[in-house]
């Protein structure tokens, strides 16, 4: 999955009459949820507040109010649980300050810390995986009790398909379509924290499609480790099938998902992919590194030669499709020859944007074995010539854009400057745009927006009015 820059913490969506019924009932208890790491962990905190709102919990919008405070953290590289110690460092204020608060742990890293976290960190009272959320309100009630919680146990089936995610505002939806994944890449620790495939029903996901249009939502992502090896054994159905199915429920909403695997990314999808003007034309295909040597010690089961058809593949089909990518500095024995390689496939392929990082050994991982053999100076060095690399790309793409006209759906106030709005395109870039308040649009719409400059993260224009 791709890591998110920053901590998600969720908005706080007006209560609704039965909500404050229930509340009260159960003596008005709060809950704040912060989120670490990828999509899928914002998806599995909206599932969480699902079930502990039905159980009663008003959900607030920072710790100061809250009766029980939950990280949902990531375990993938080891600075994601370096911020999970120091912010359990931080919460001691809230807990010396309300005596009977309740401060919880979940996800991944809970999975893999189980023991340190409920025996070393004295602040945690309850440790829950990711399979596992349904306990949540009962543990969080014995918690208030004094009783440690510890529920980890990895699921073969739980895909928490009747759970409707609490899902407060925005224009934009993540989408769980399956949970776990089978490729055991030598780096990475999500089959052990996360379990095995298990895919959810299509009629499910088809349902809840629509329900998002309805409530407002005009953007989703469908979101799974690998969402190429989704399959509905009852329908015989993969995930072309379930990705056509999505476009044709909601034919107005724009449709994403992430993450794919090169090996699983078939011609079908390709096609399925070209033939909806509502499925965007973005793909995110890590390749993790241009070496056919480093690849097979990864067991990602592809060559640079496929991956490269696979490129080829999906840019005769849609010759404007946006790319990005996931890269992986410093593997164990990579050499200056394996890095060059890197950087040429970079080169070759031209990727819109990547998300590139420094490797970090994890624990229970085939990798760790291994050892971590080369130097950080050495991996920082080679993760900046890739950083370079890429942004000079990313700004070349961007500045071929200028002069061109974007349709652009609209995501509301620009972070920099409150006069400026913000959108994305369907190849997901960020678009900057003048607002006032006789702009006419309003969030959720789709605009058309001439592009006049860009960076290499950024396009900025006019908006075209029709």
């Amino acid at each position: 999955m791709i890591d998110l820059p920053v901590v998600q913490t969720p908005q706080n969506g007006e209560q609704t009459a039965v909500d404050a019924e229930i509340t009260t009932a159960t003596g008005g208890r709060t809950l704040y949820v912060e989120t670490y790491g990828c999509q899928m962990n914002l998806n599995d905190s909206e599932i969480v507040q699902s079930i502990m709102n039905k159980s009663g919990y008003a959900i607030v919008d920072g710790p100061d109010d809250a009766d029980v405070i939950l990280l949902n953290t990531c375990a993938i590289r080891d600075n994601a649980e370096r911020r999970i110690h120091e912010r359990l460092k931080h919460l001691r204020y809230y807990k010396k300050r309300k005596n009977d608060l309740v401060v919880g742990v979940l996800g991944c890293m809970a999975e893999r810390l189980r023991t340190r976290l409920l025996e070393n960190e004295k602040l945690v009272d309850l440790v829950i995986g990711p399979d596992e959320y349904r306990k949540t309100p009962e543990l969080v009630d014995s918690a208030f009790s004094g009783e440690k919680g510890l529920a980890v146990k990895l699921s073969r089936v739980e895909t928490y398909d009747d759970i409707t995610p609490l899902r407060t505002e925005g224009i934009s939806a993540w989408v769980s379509i399956m949970r776990g994944c089978d490729k055991f890449c030598t780096f990475c620790v999500v089959p052990w924290t996360r379990g095995r495939e298990r895919s959810r029903s299509l009629d499910g996901i088809v349902t809840e499609t629509r329900h998002l249009w309805d409530s407002g939502f005009r953007e989703m992502t469908l979101l799974g480790q690998n969402v190429n090896s989704y399959r509905d054994e009852d329908k015989d159905a993969d995930f072309s099938d379930l990705l056509a199915a999505c476009a044709e429920a909601a034919p107005q909403m724009r449709i994403r998902y992430t993450t794919s695997h090169p090996y699983d990314m078939s011609d079908k999808l390709i096609e399925t992919m070209a033939a909806y003007d509502n499925i965007c034309k973005y793909i995110h295909l890590p390749v993790q590194s241009g070496s056919d040597r480093v690849l097979q010690l990864m067991n990602r089961k592809y060559t640079v030669e496929h991956y490269l058809e696979r490129m080829q593949a999906i840019k005769k089909a849609m010759p404007h499709c946006a790319l990005s990518t996931d890269i992986i500095c410093g593997f164990p024995t990579e050499t200056e020859e394996d890095h060059q390689m890197t950087m040429e496939l970079m080169a070759q392929v031209r990727y819109d944007g990547a998300f590139m990082f420094k490797y970090s050994p994890r624990e229970r991982t085939r990798a760790w074995k291994m050892g971590d053999d080369i130097p950080d100076d050495v991996k920082t060095r080679r993760l900046n010539e890739v950083i370079e690399q890429q942004q000079n790309i990313s700004r070349e793409i961007n500045q071929a854009a200028i002069g061109t006209t974007e349709r652009v759906l609209v995501e509301g106030p620009s972070k920099r400057n409150a006069a400026e709005w913000q959108g994305r395109t369907d190849s997901n870039k960020v678009v900057i745009f003048p607002h006032n308040e006789h702009s006419g649009y309003i969030v959720g719409d789709t605009i058309e927006v001439a592009v006049e400059r860009s960076t290499s993260a950024t396009l900025f224009g006019q908006i075209i009015n029709s």
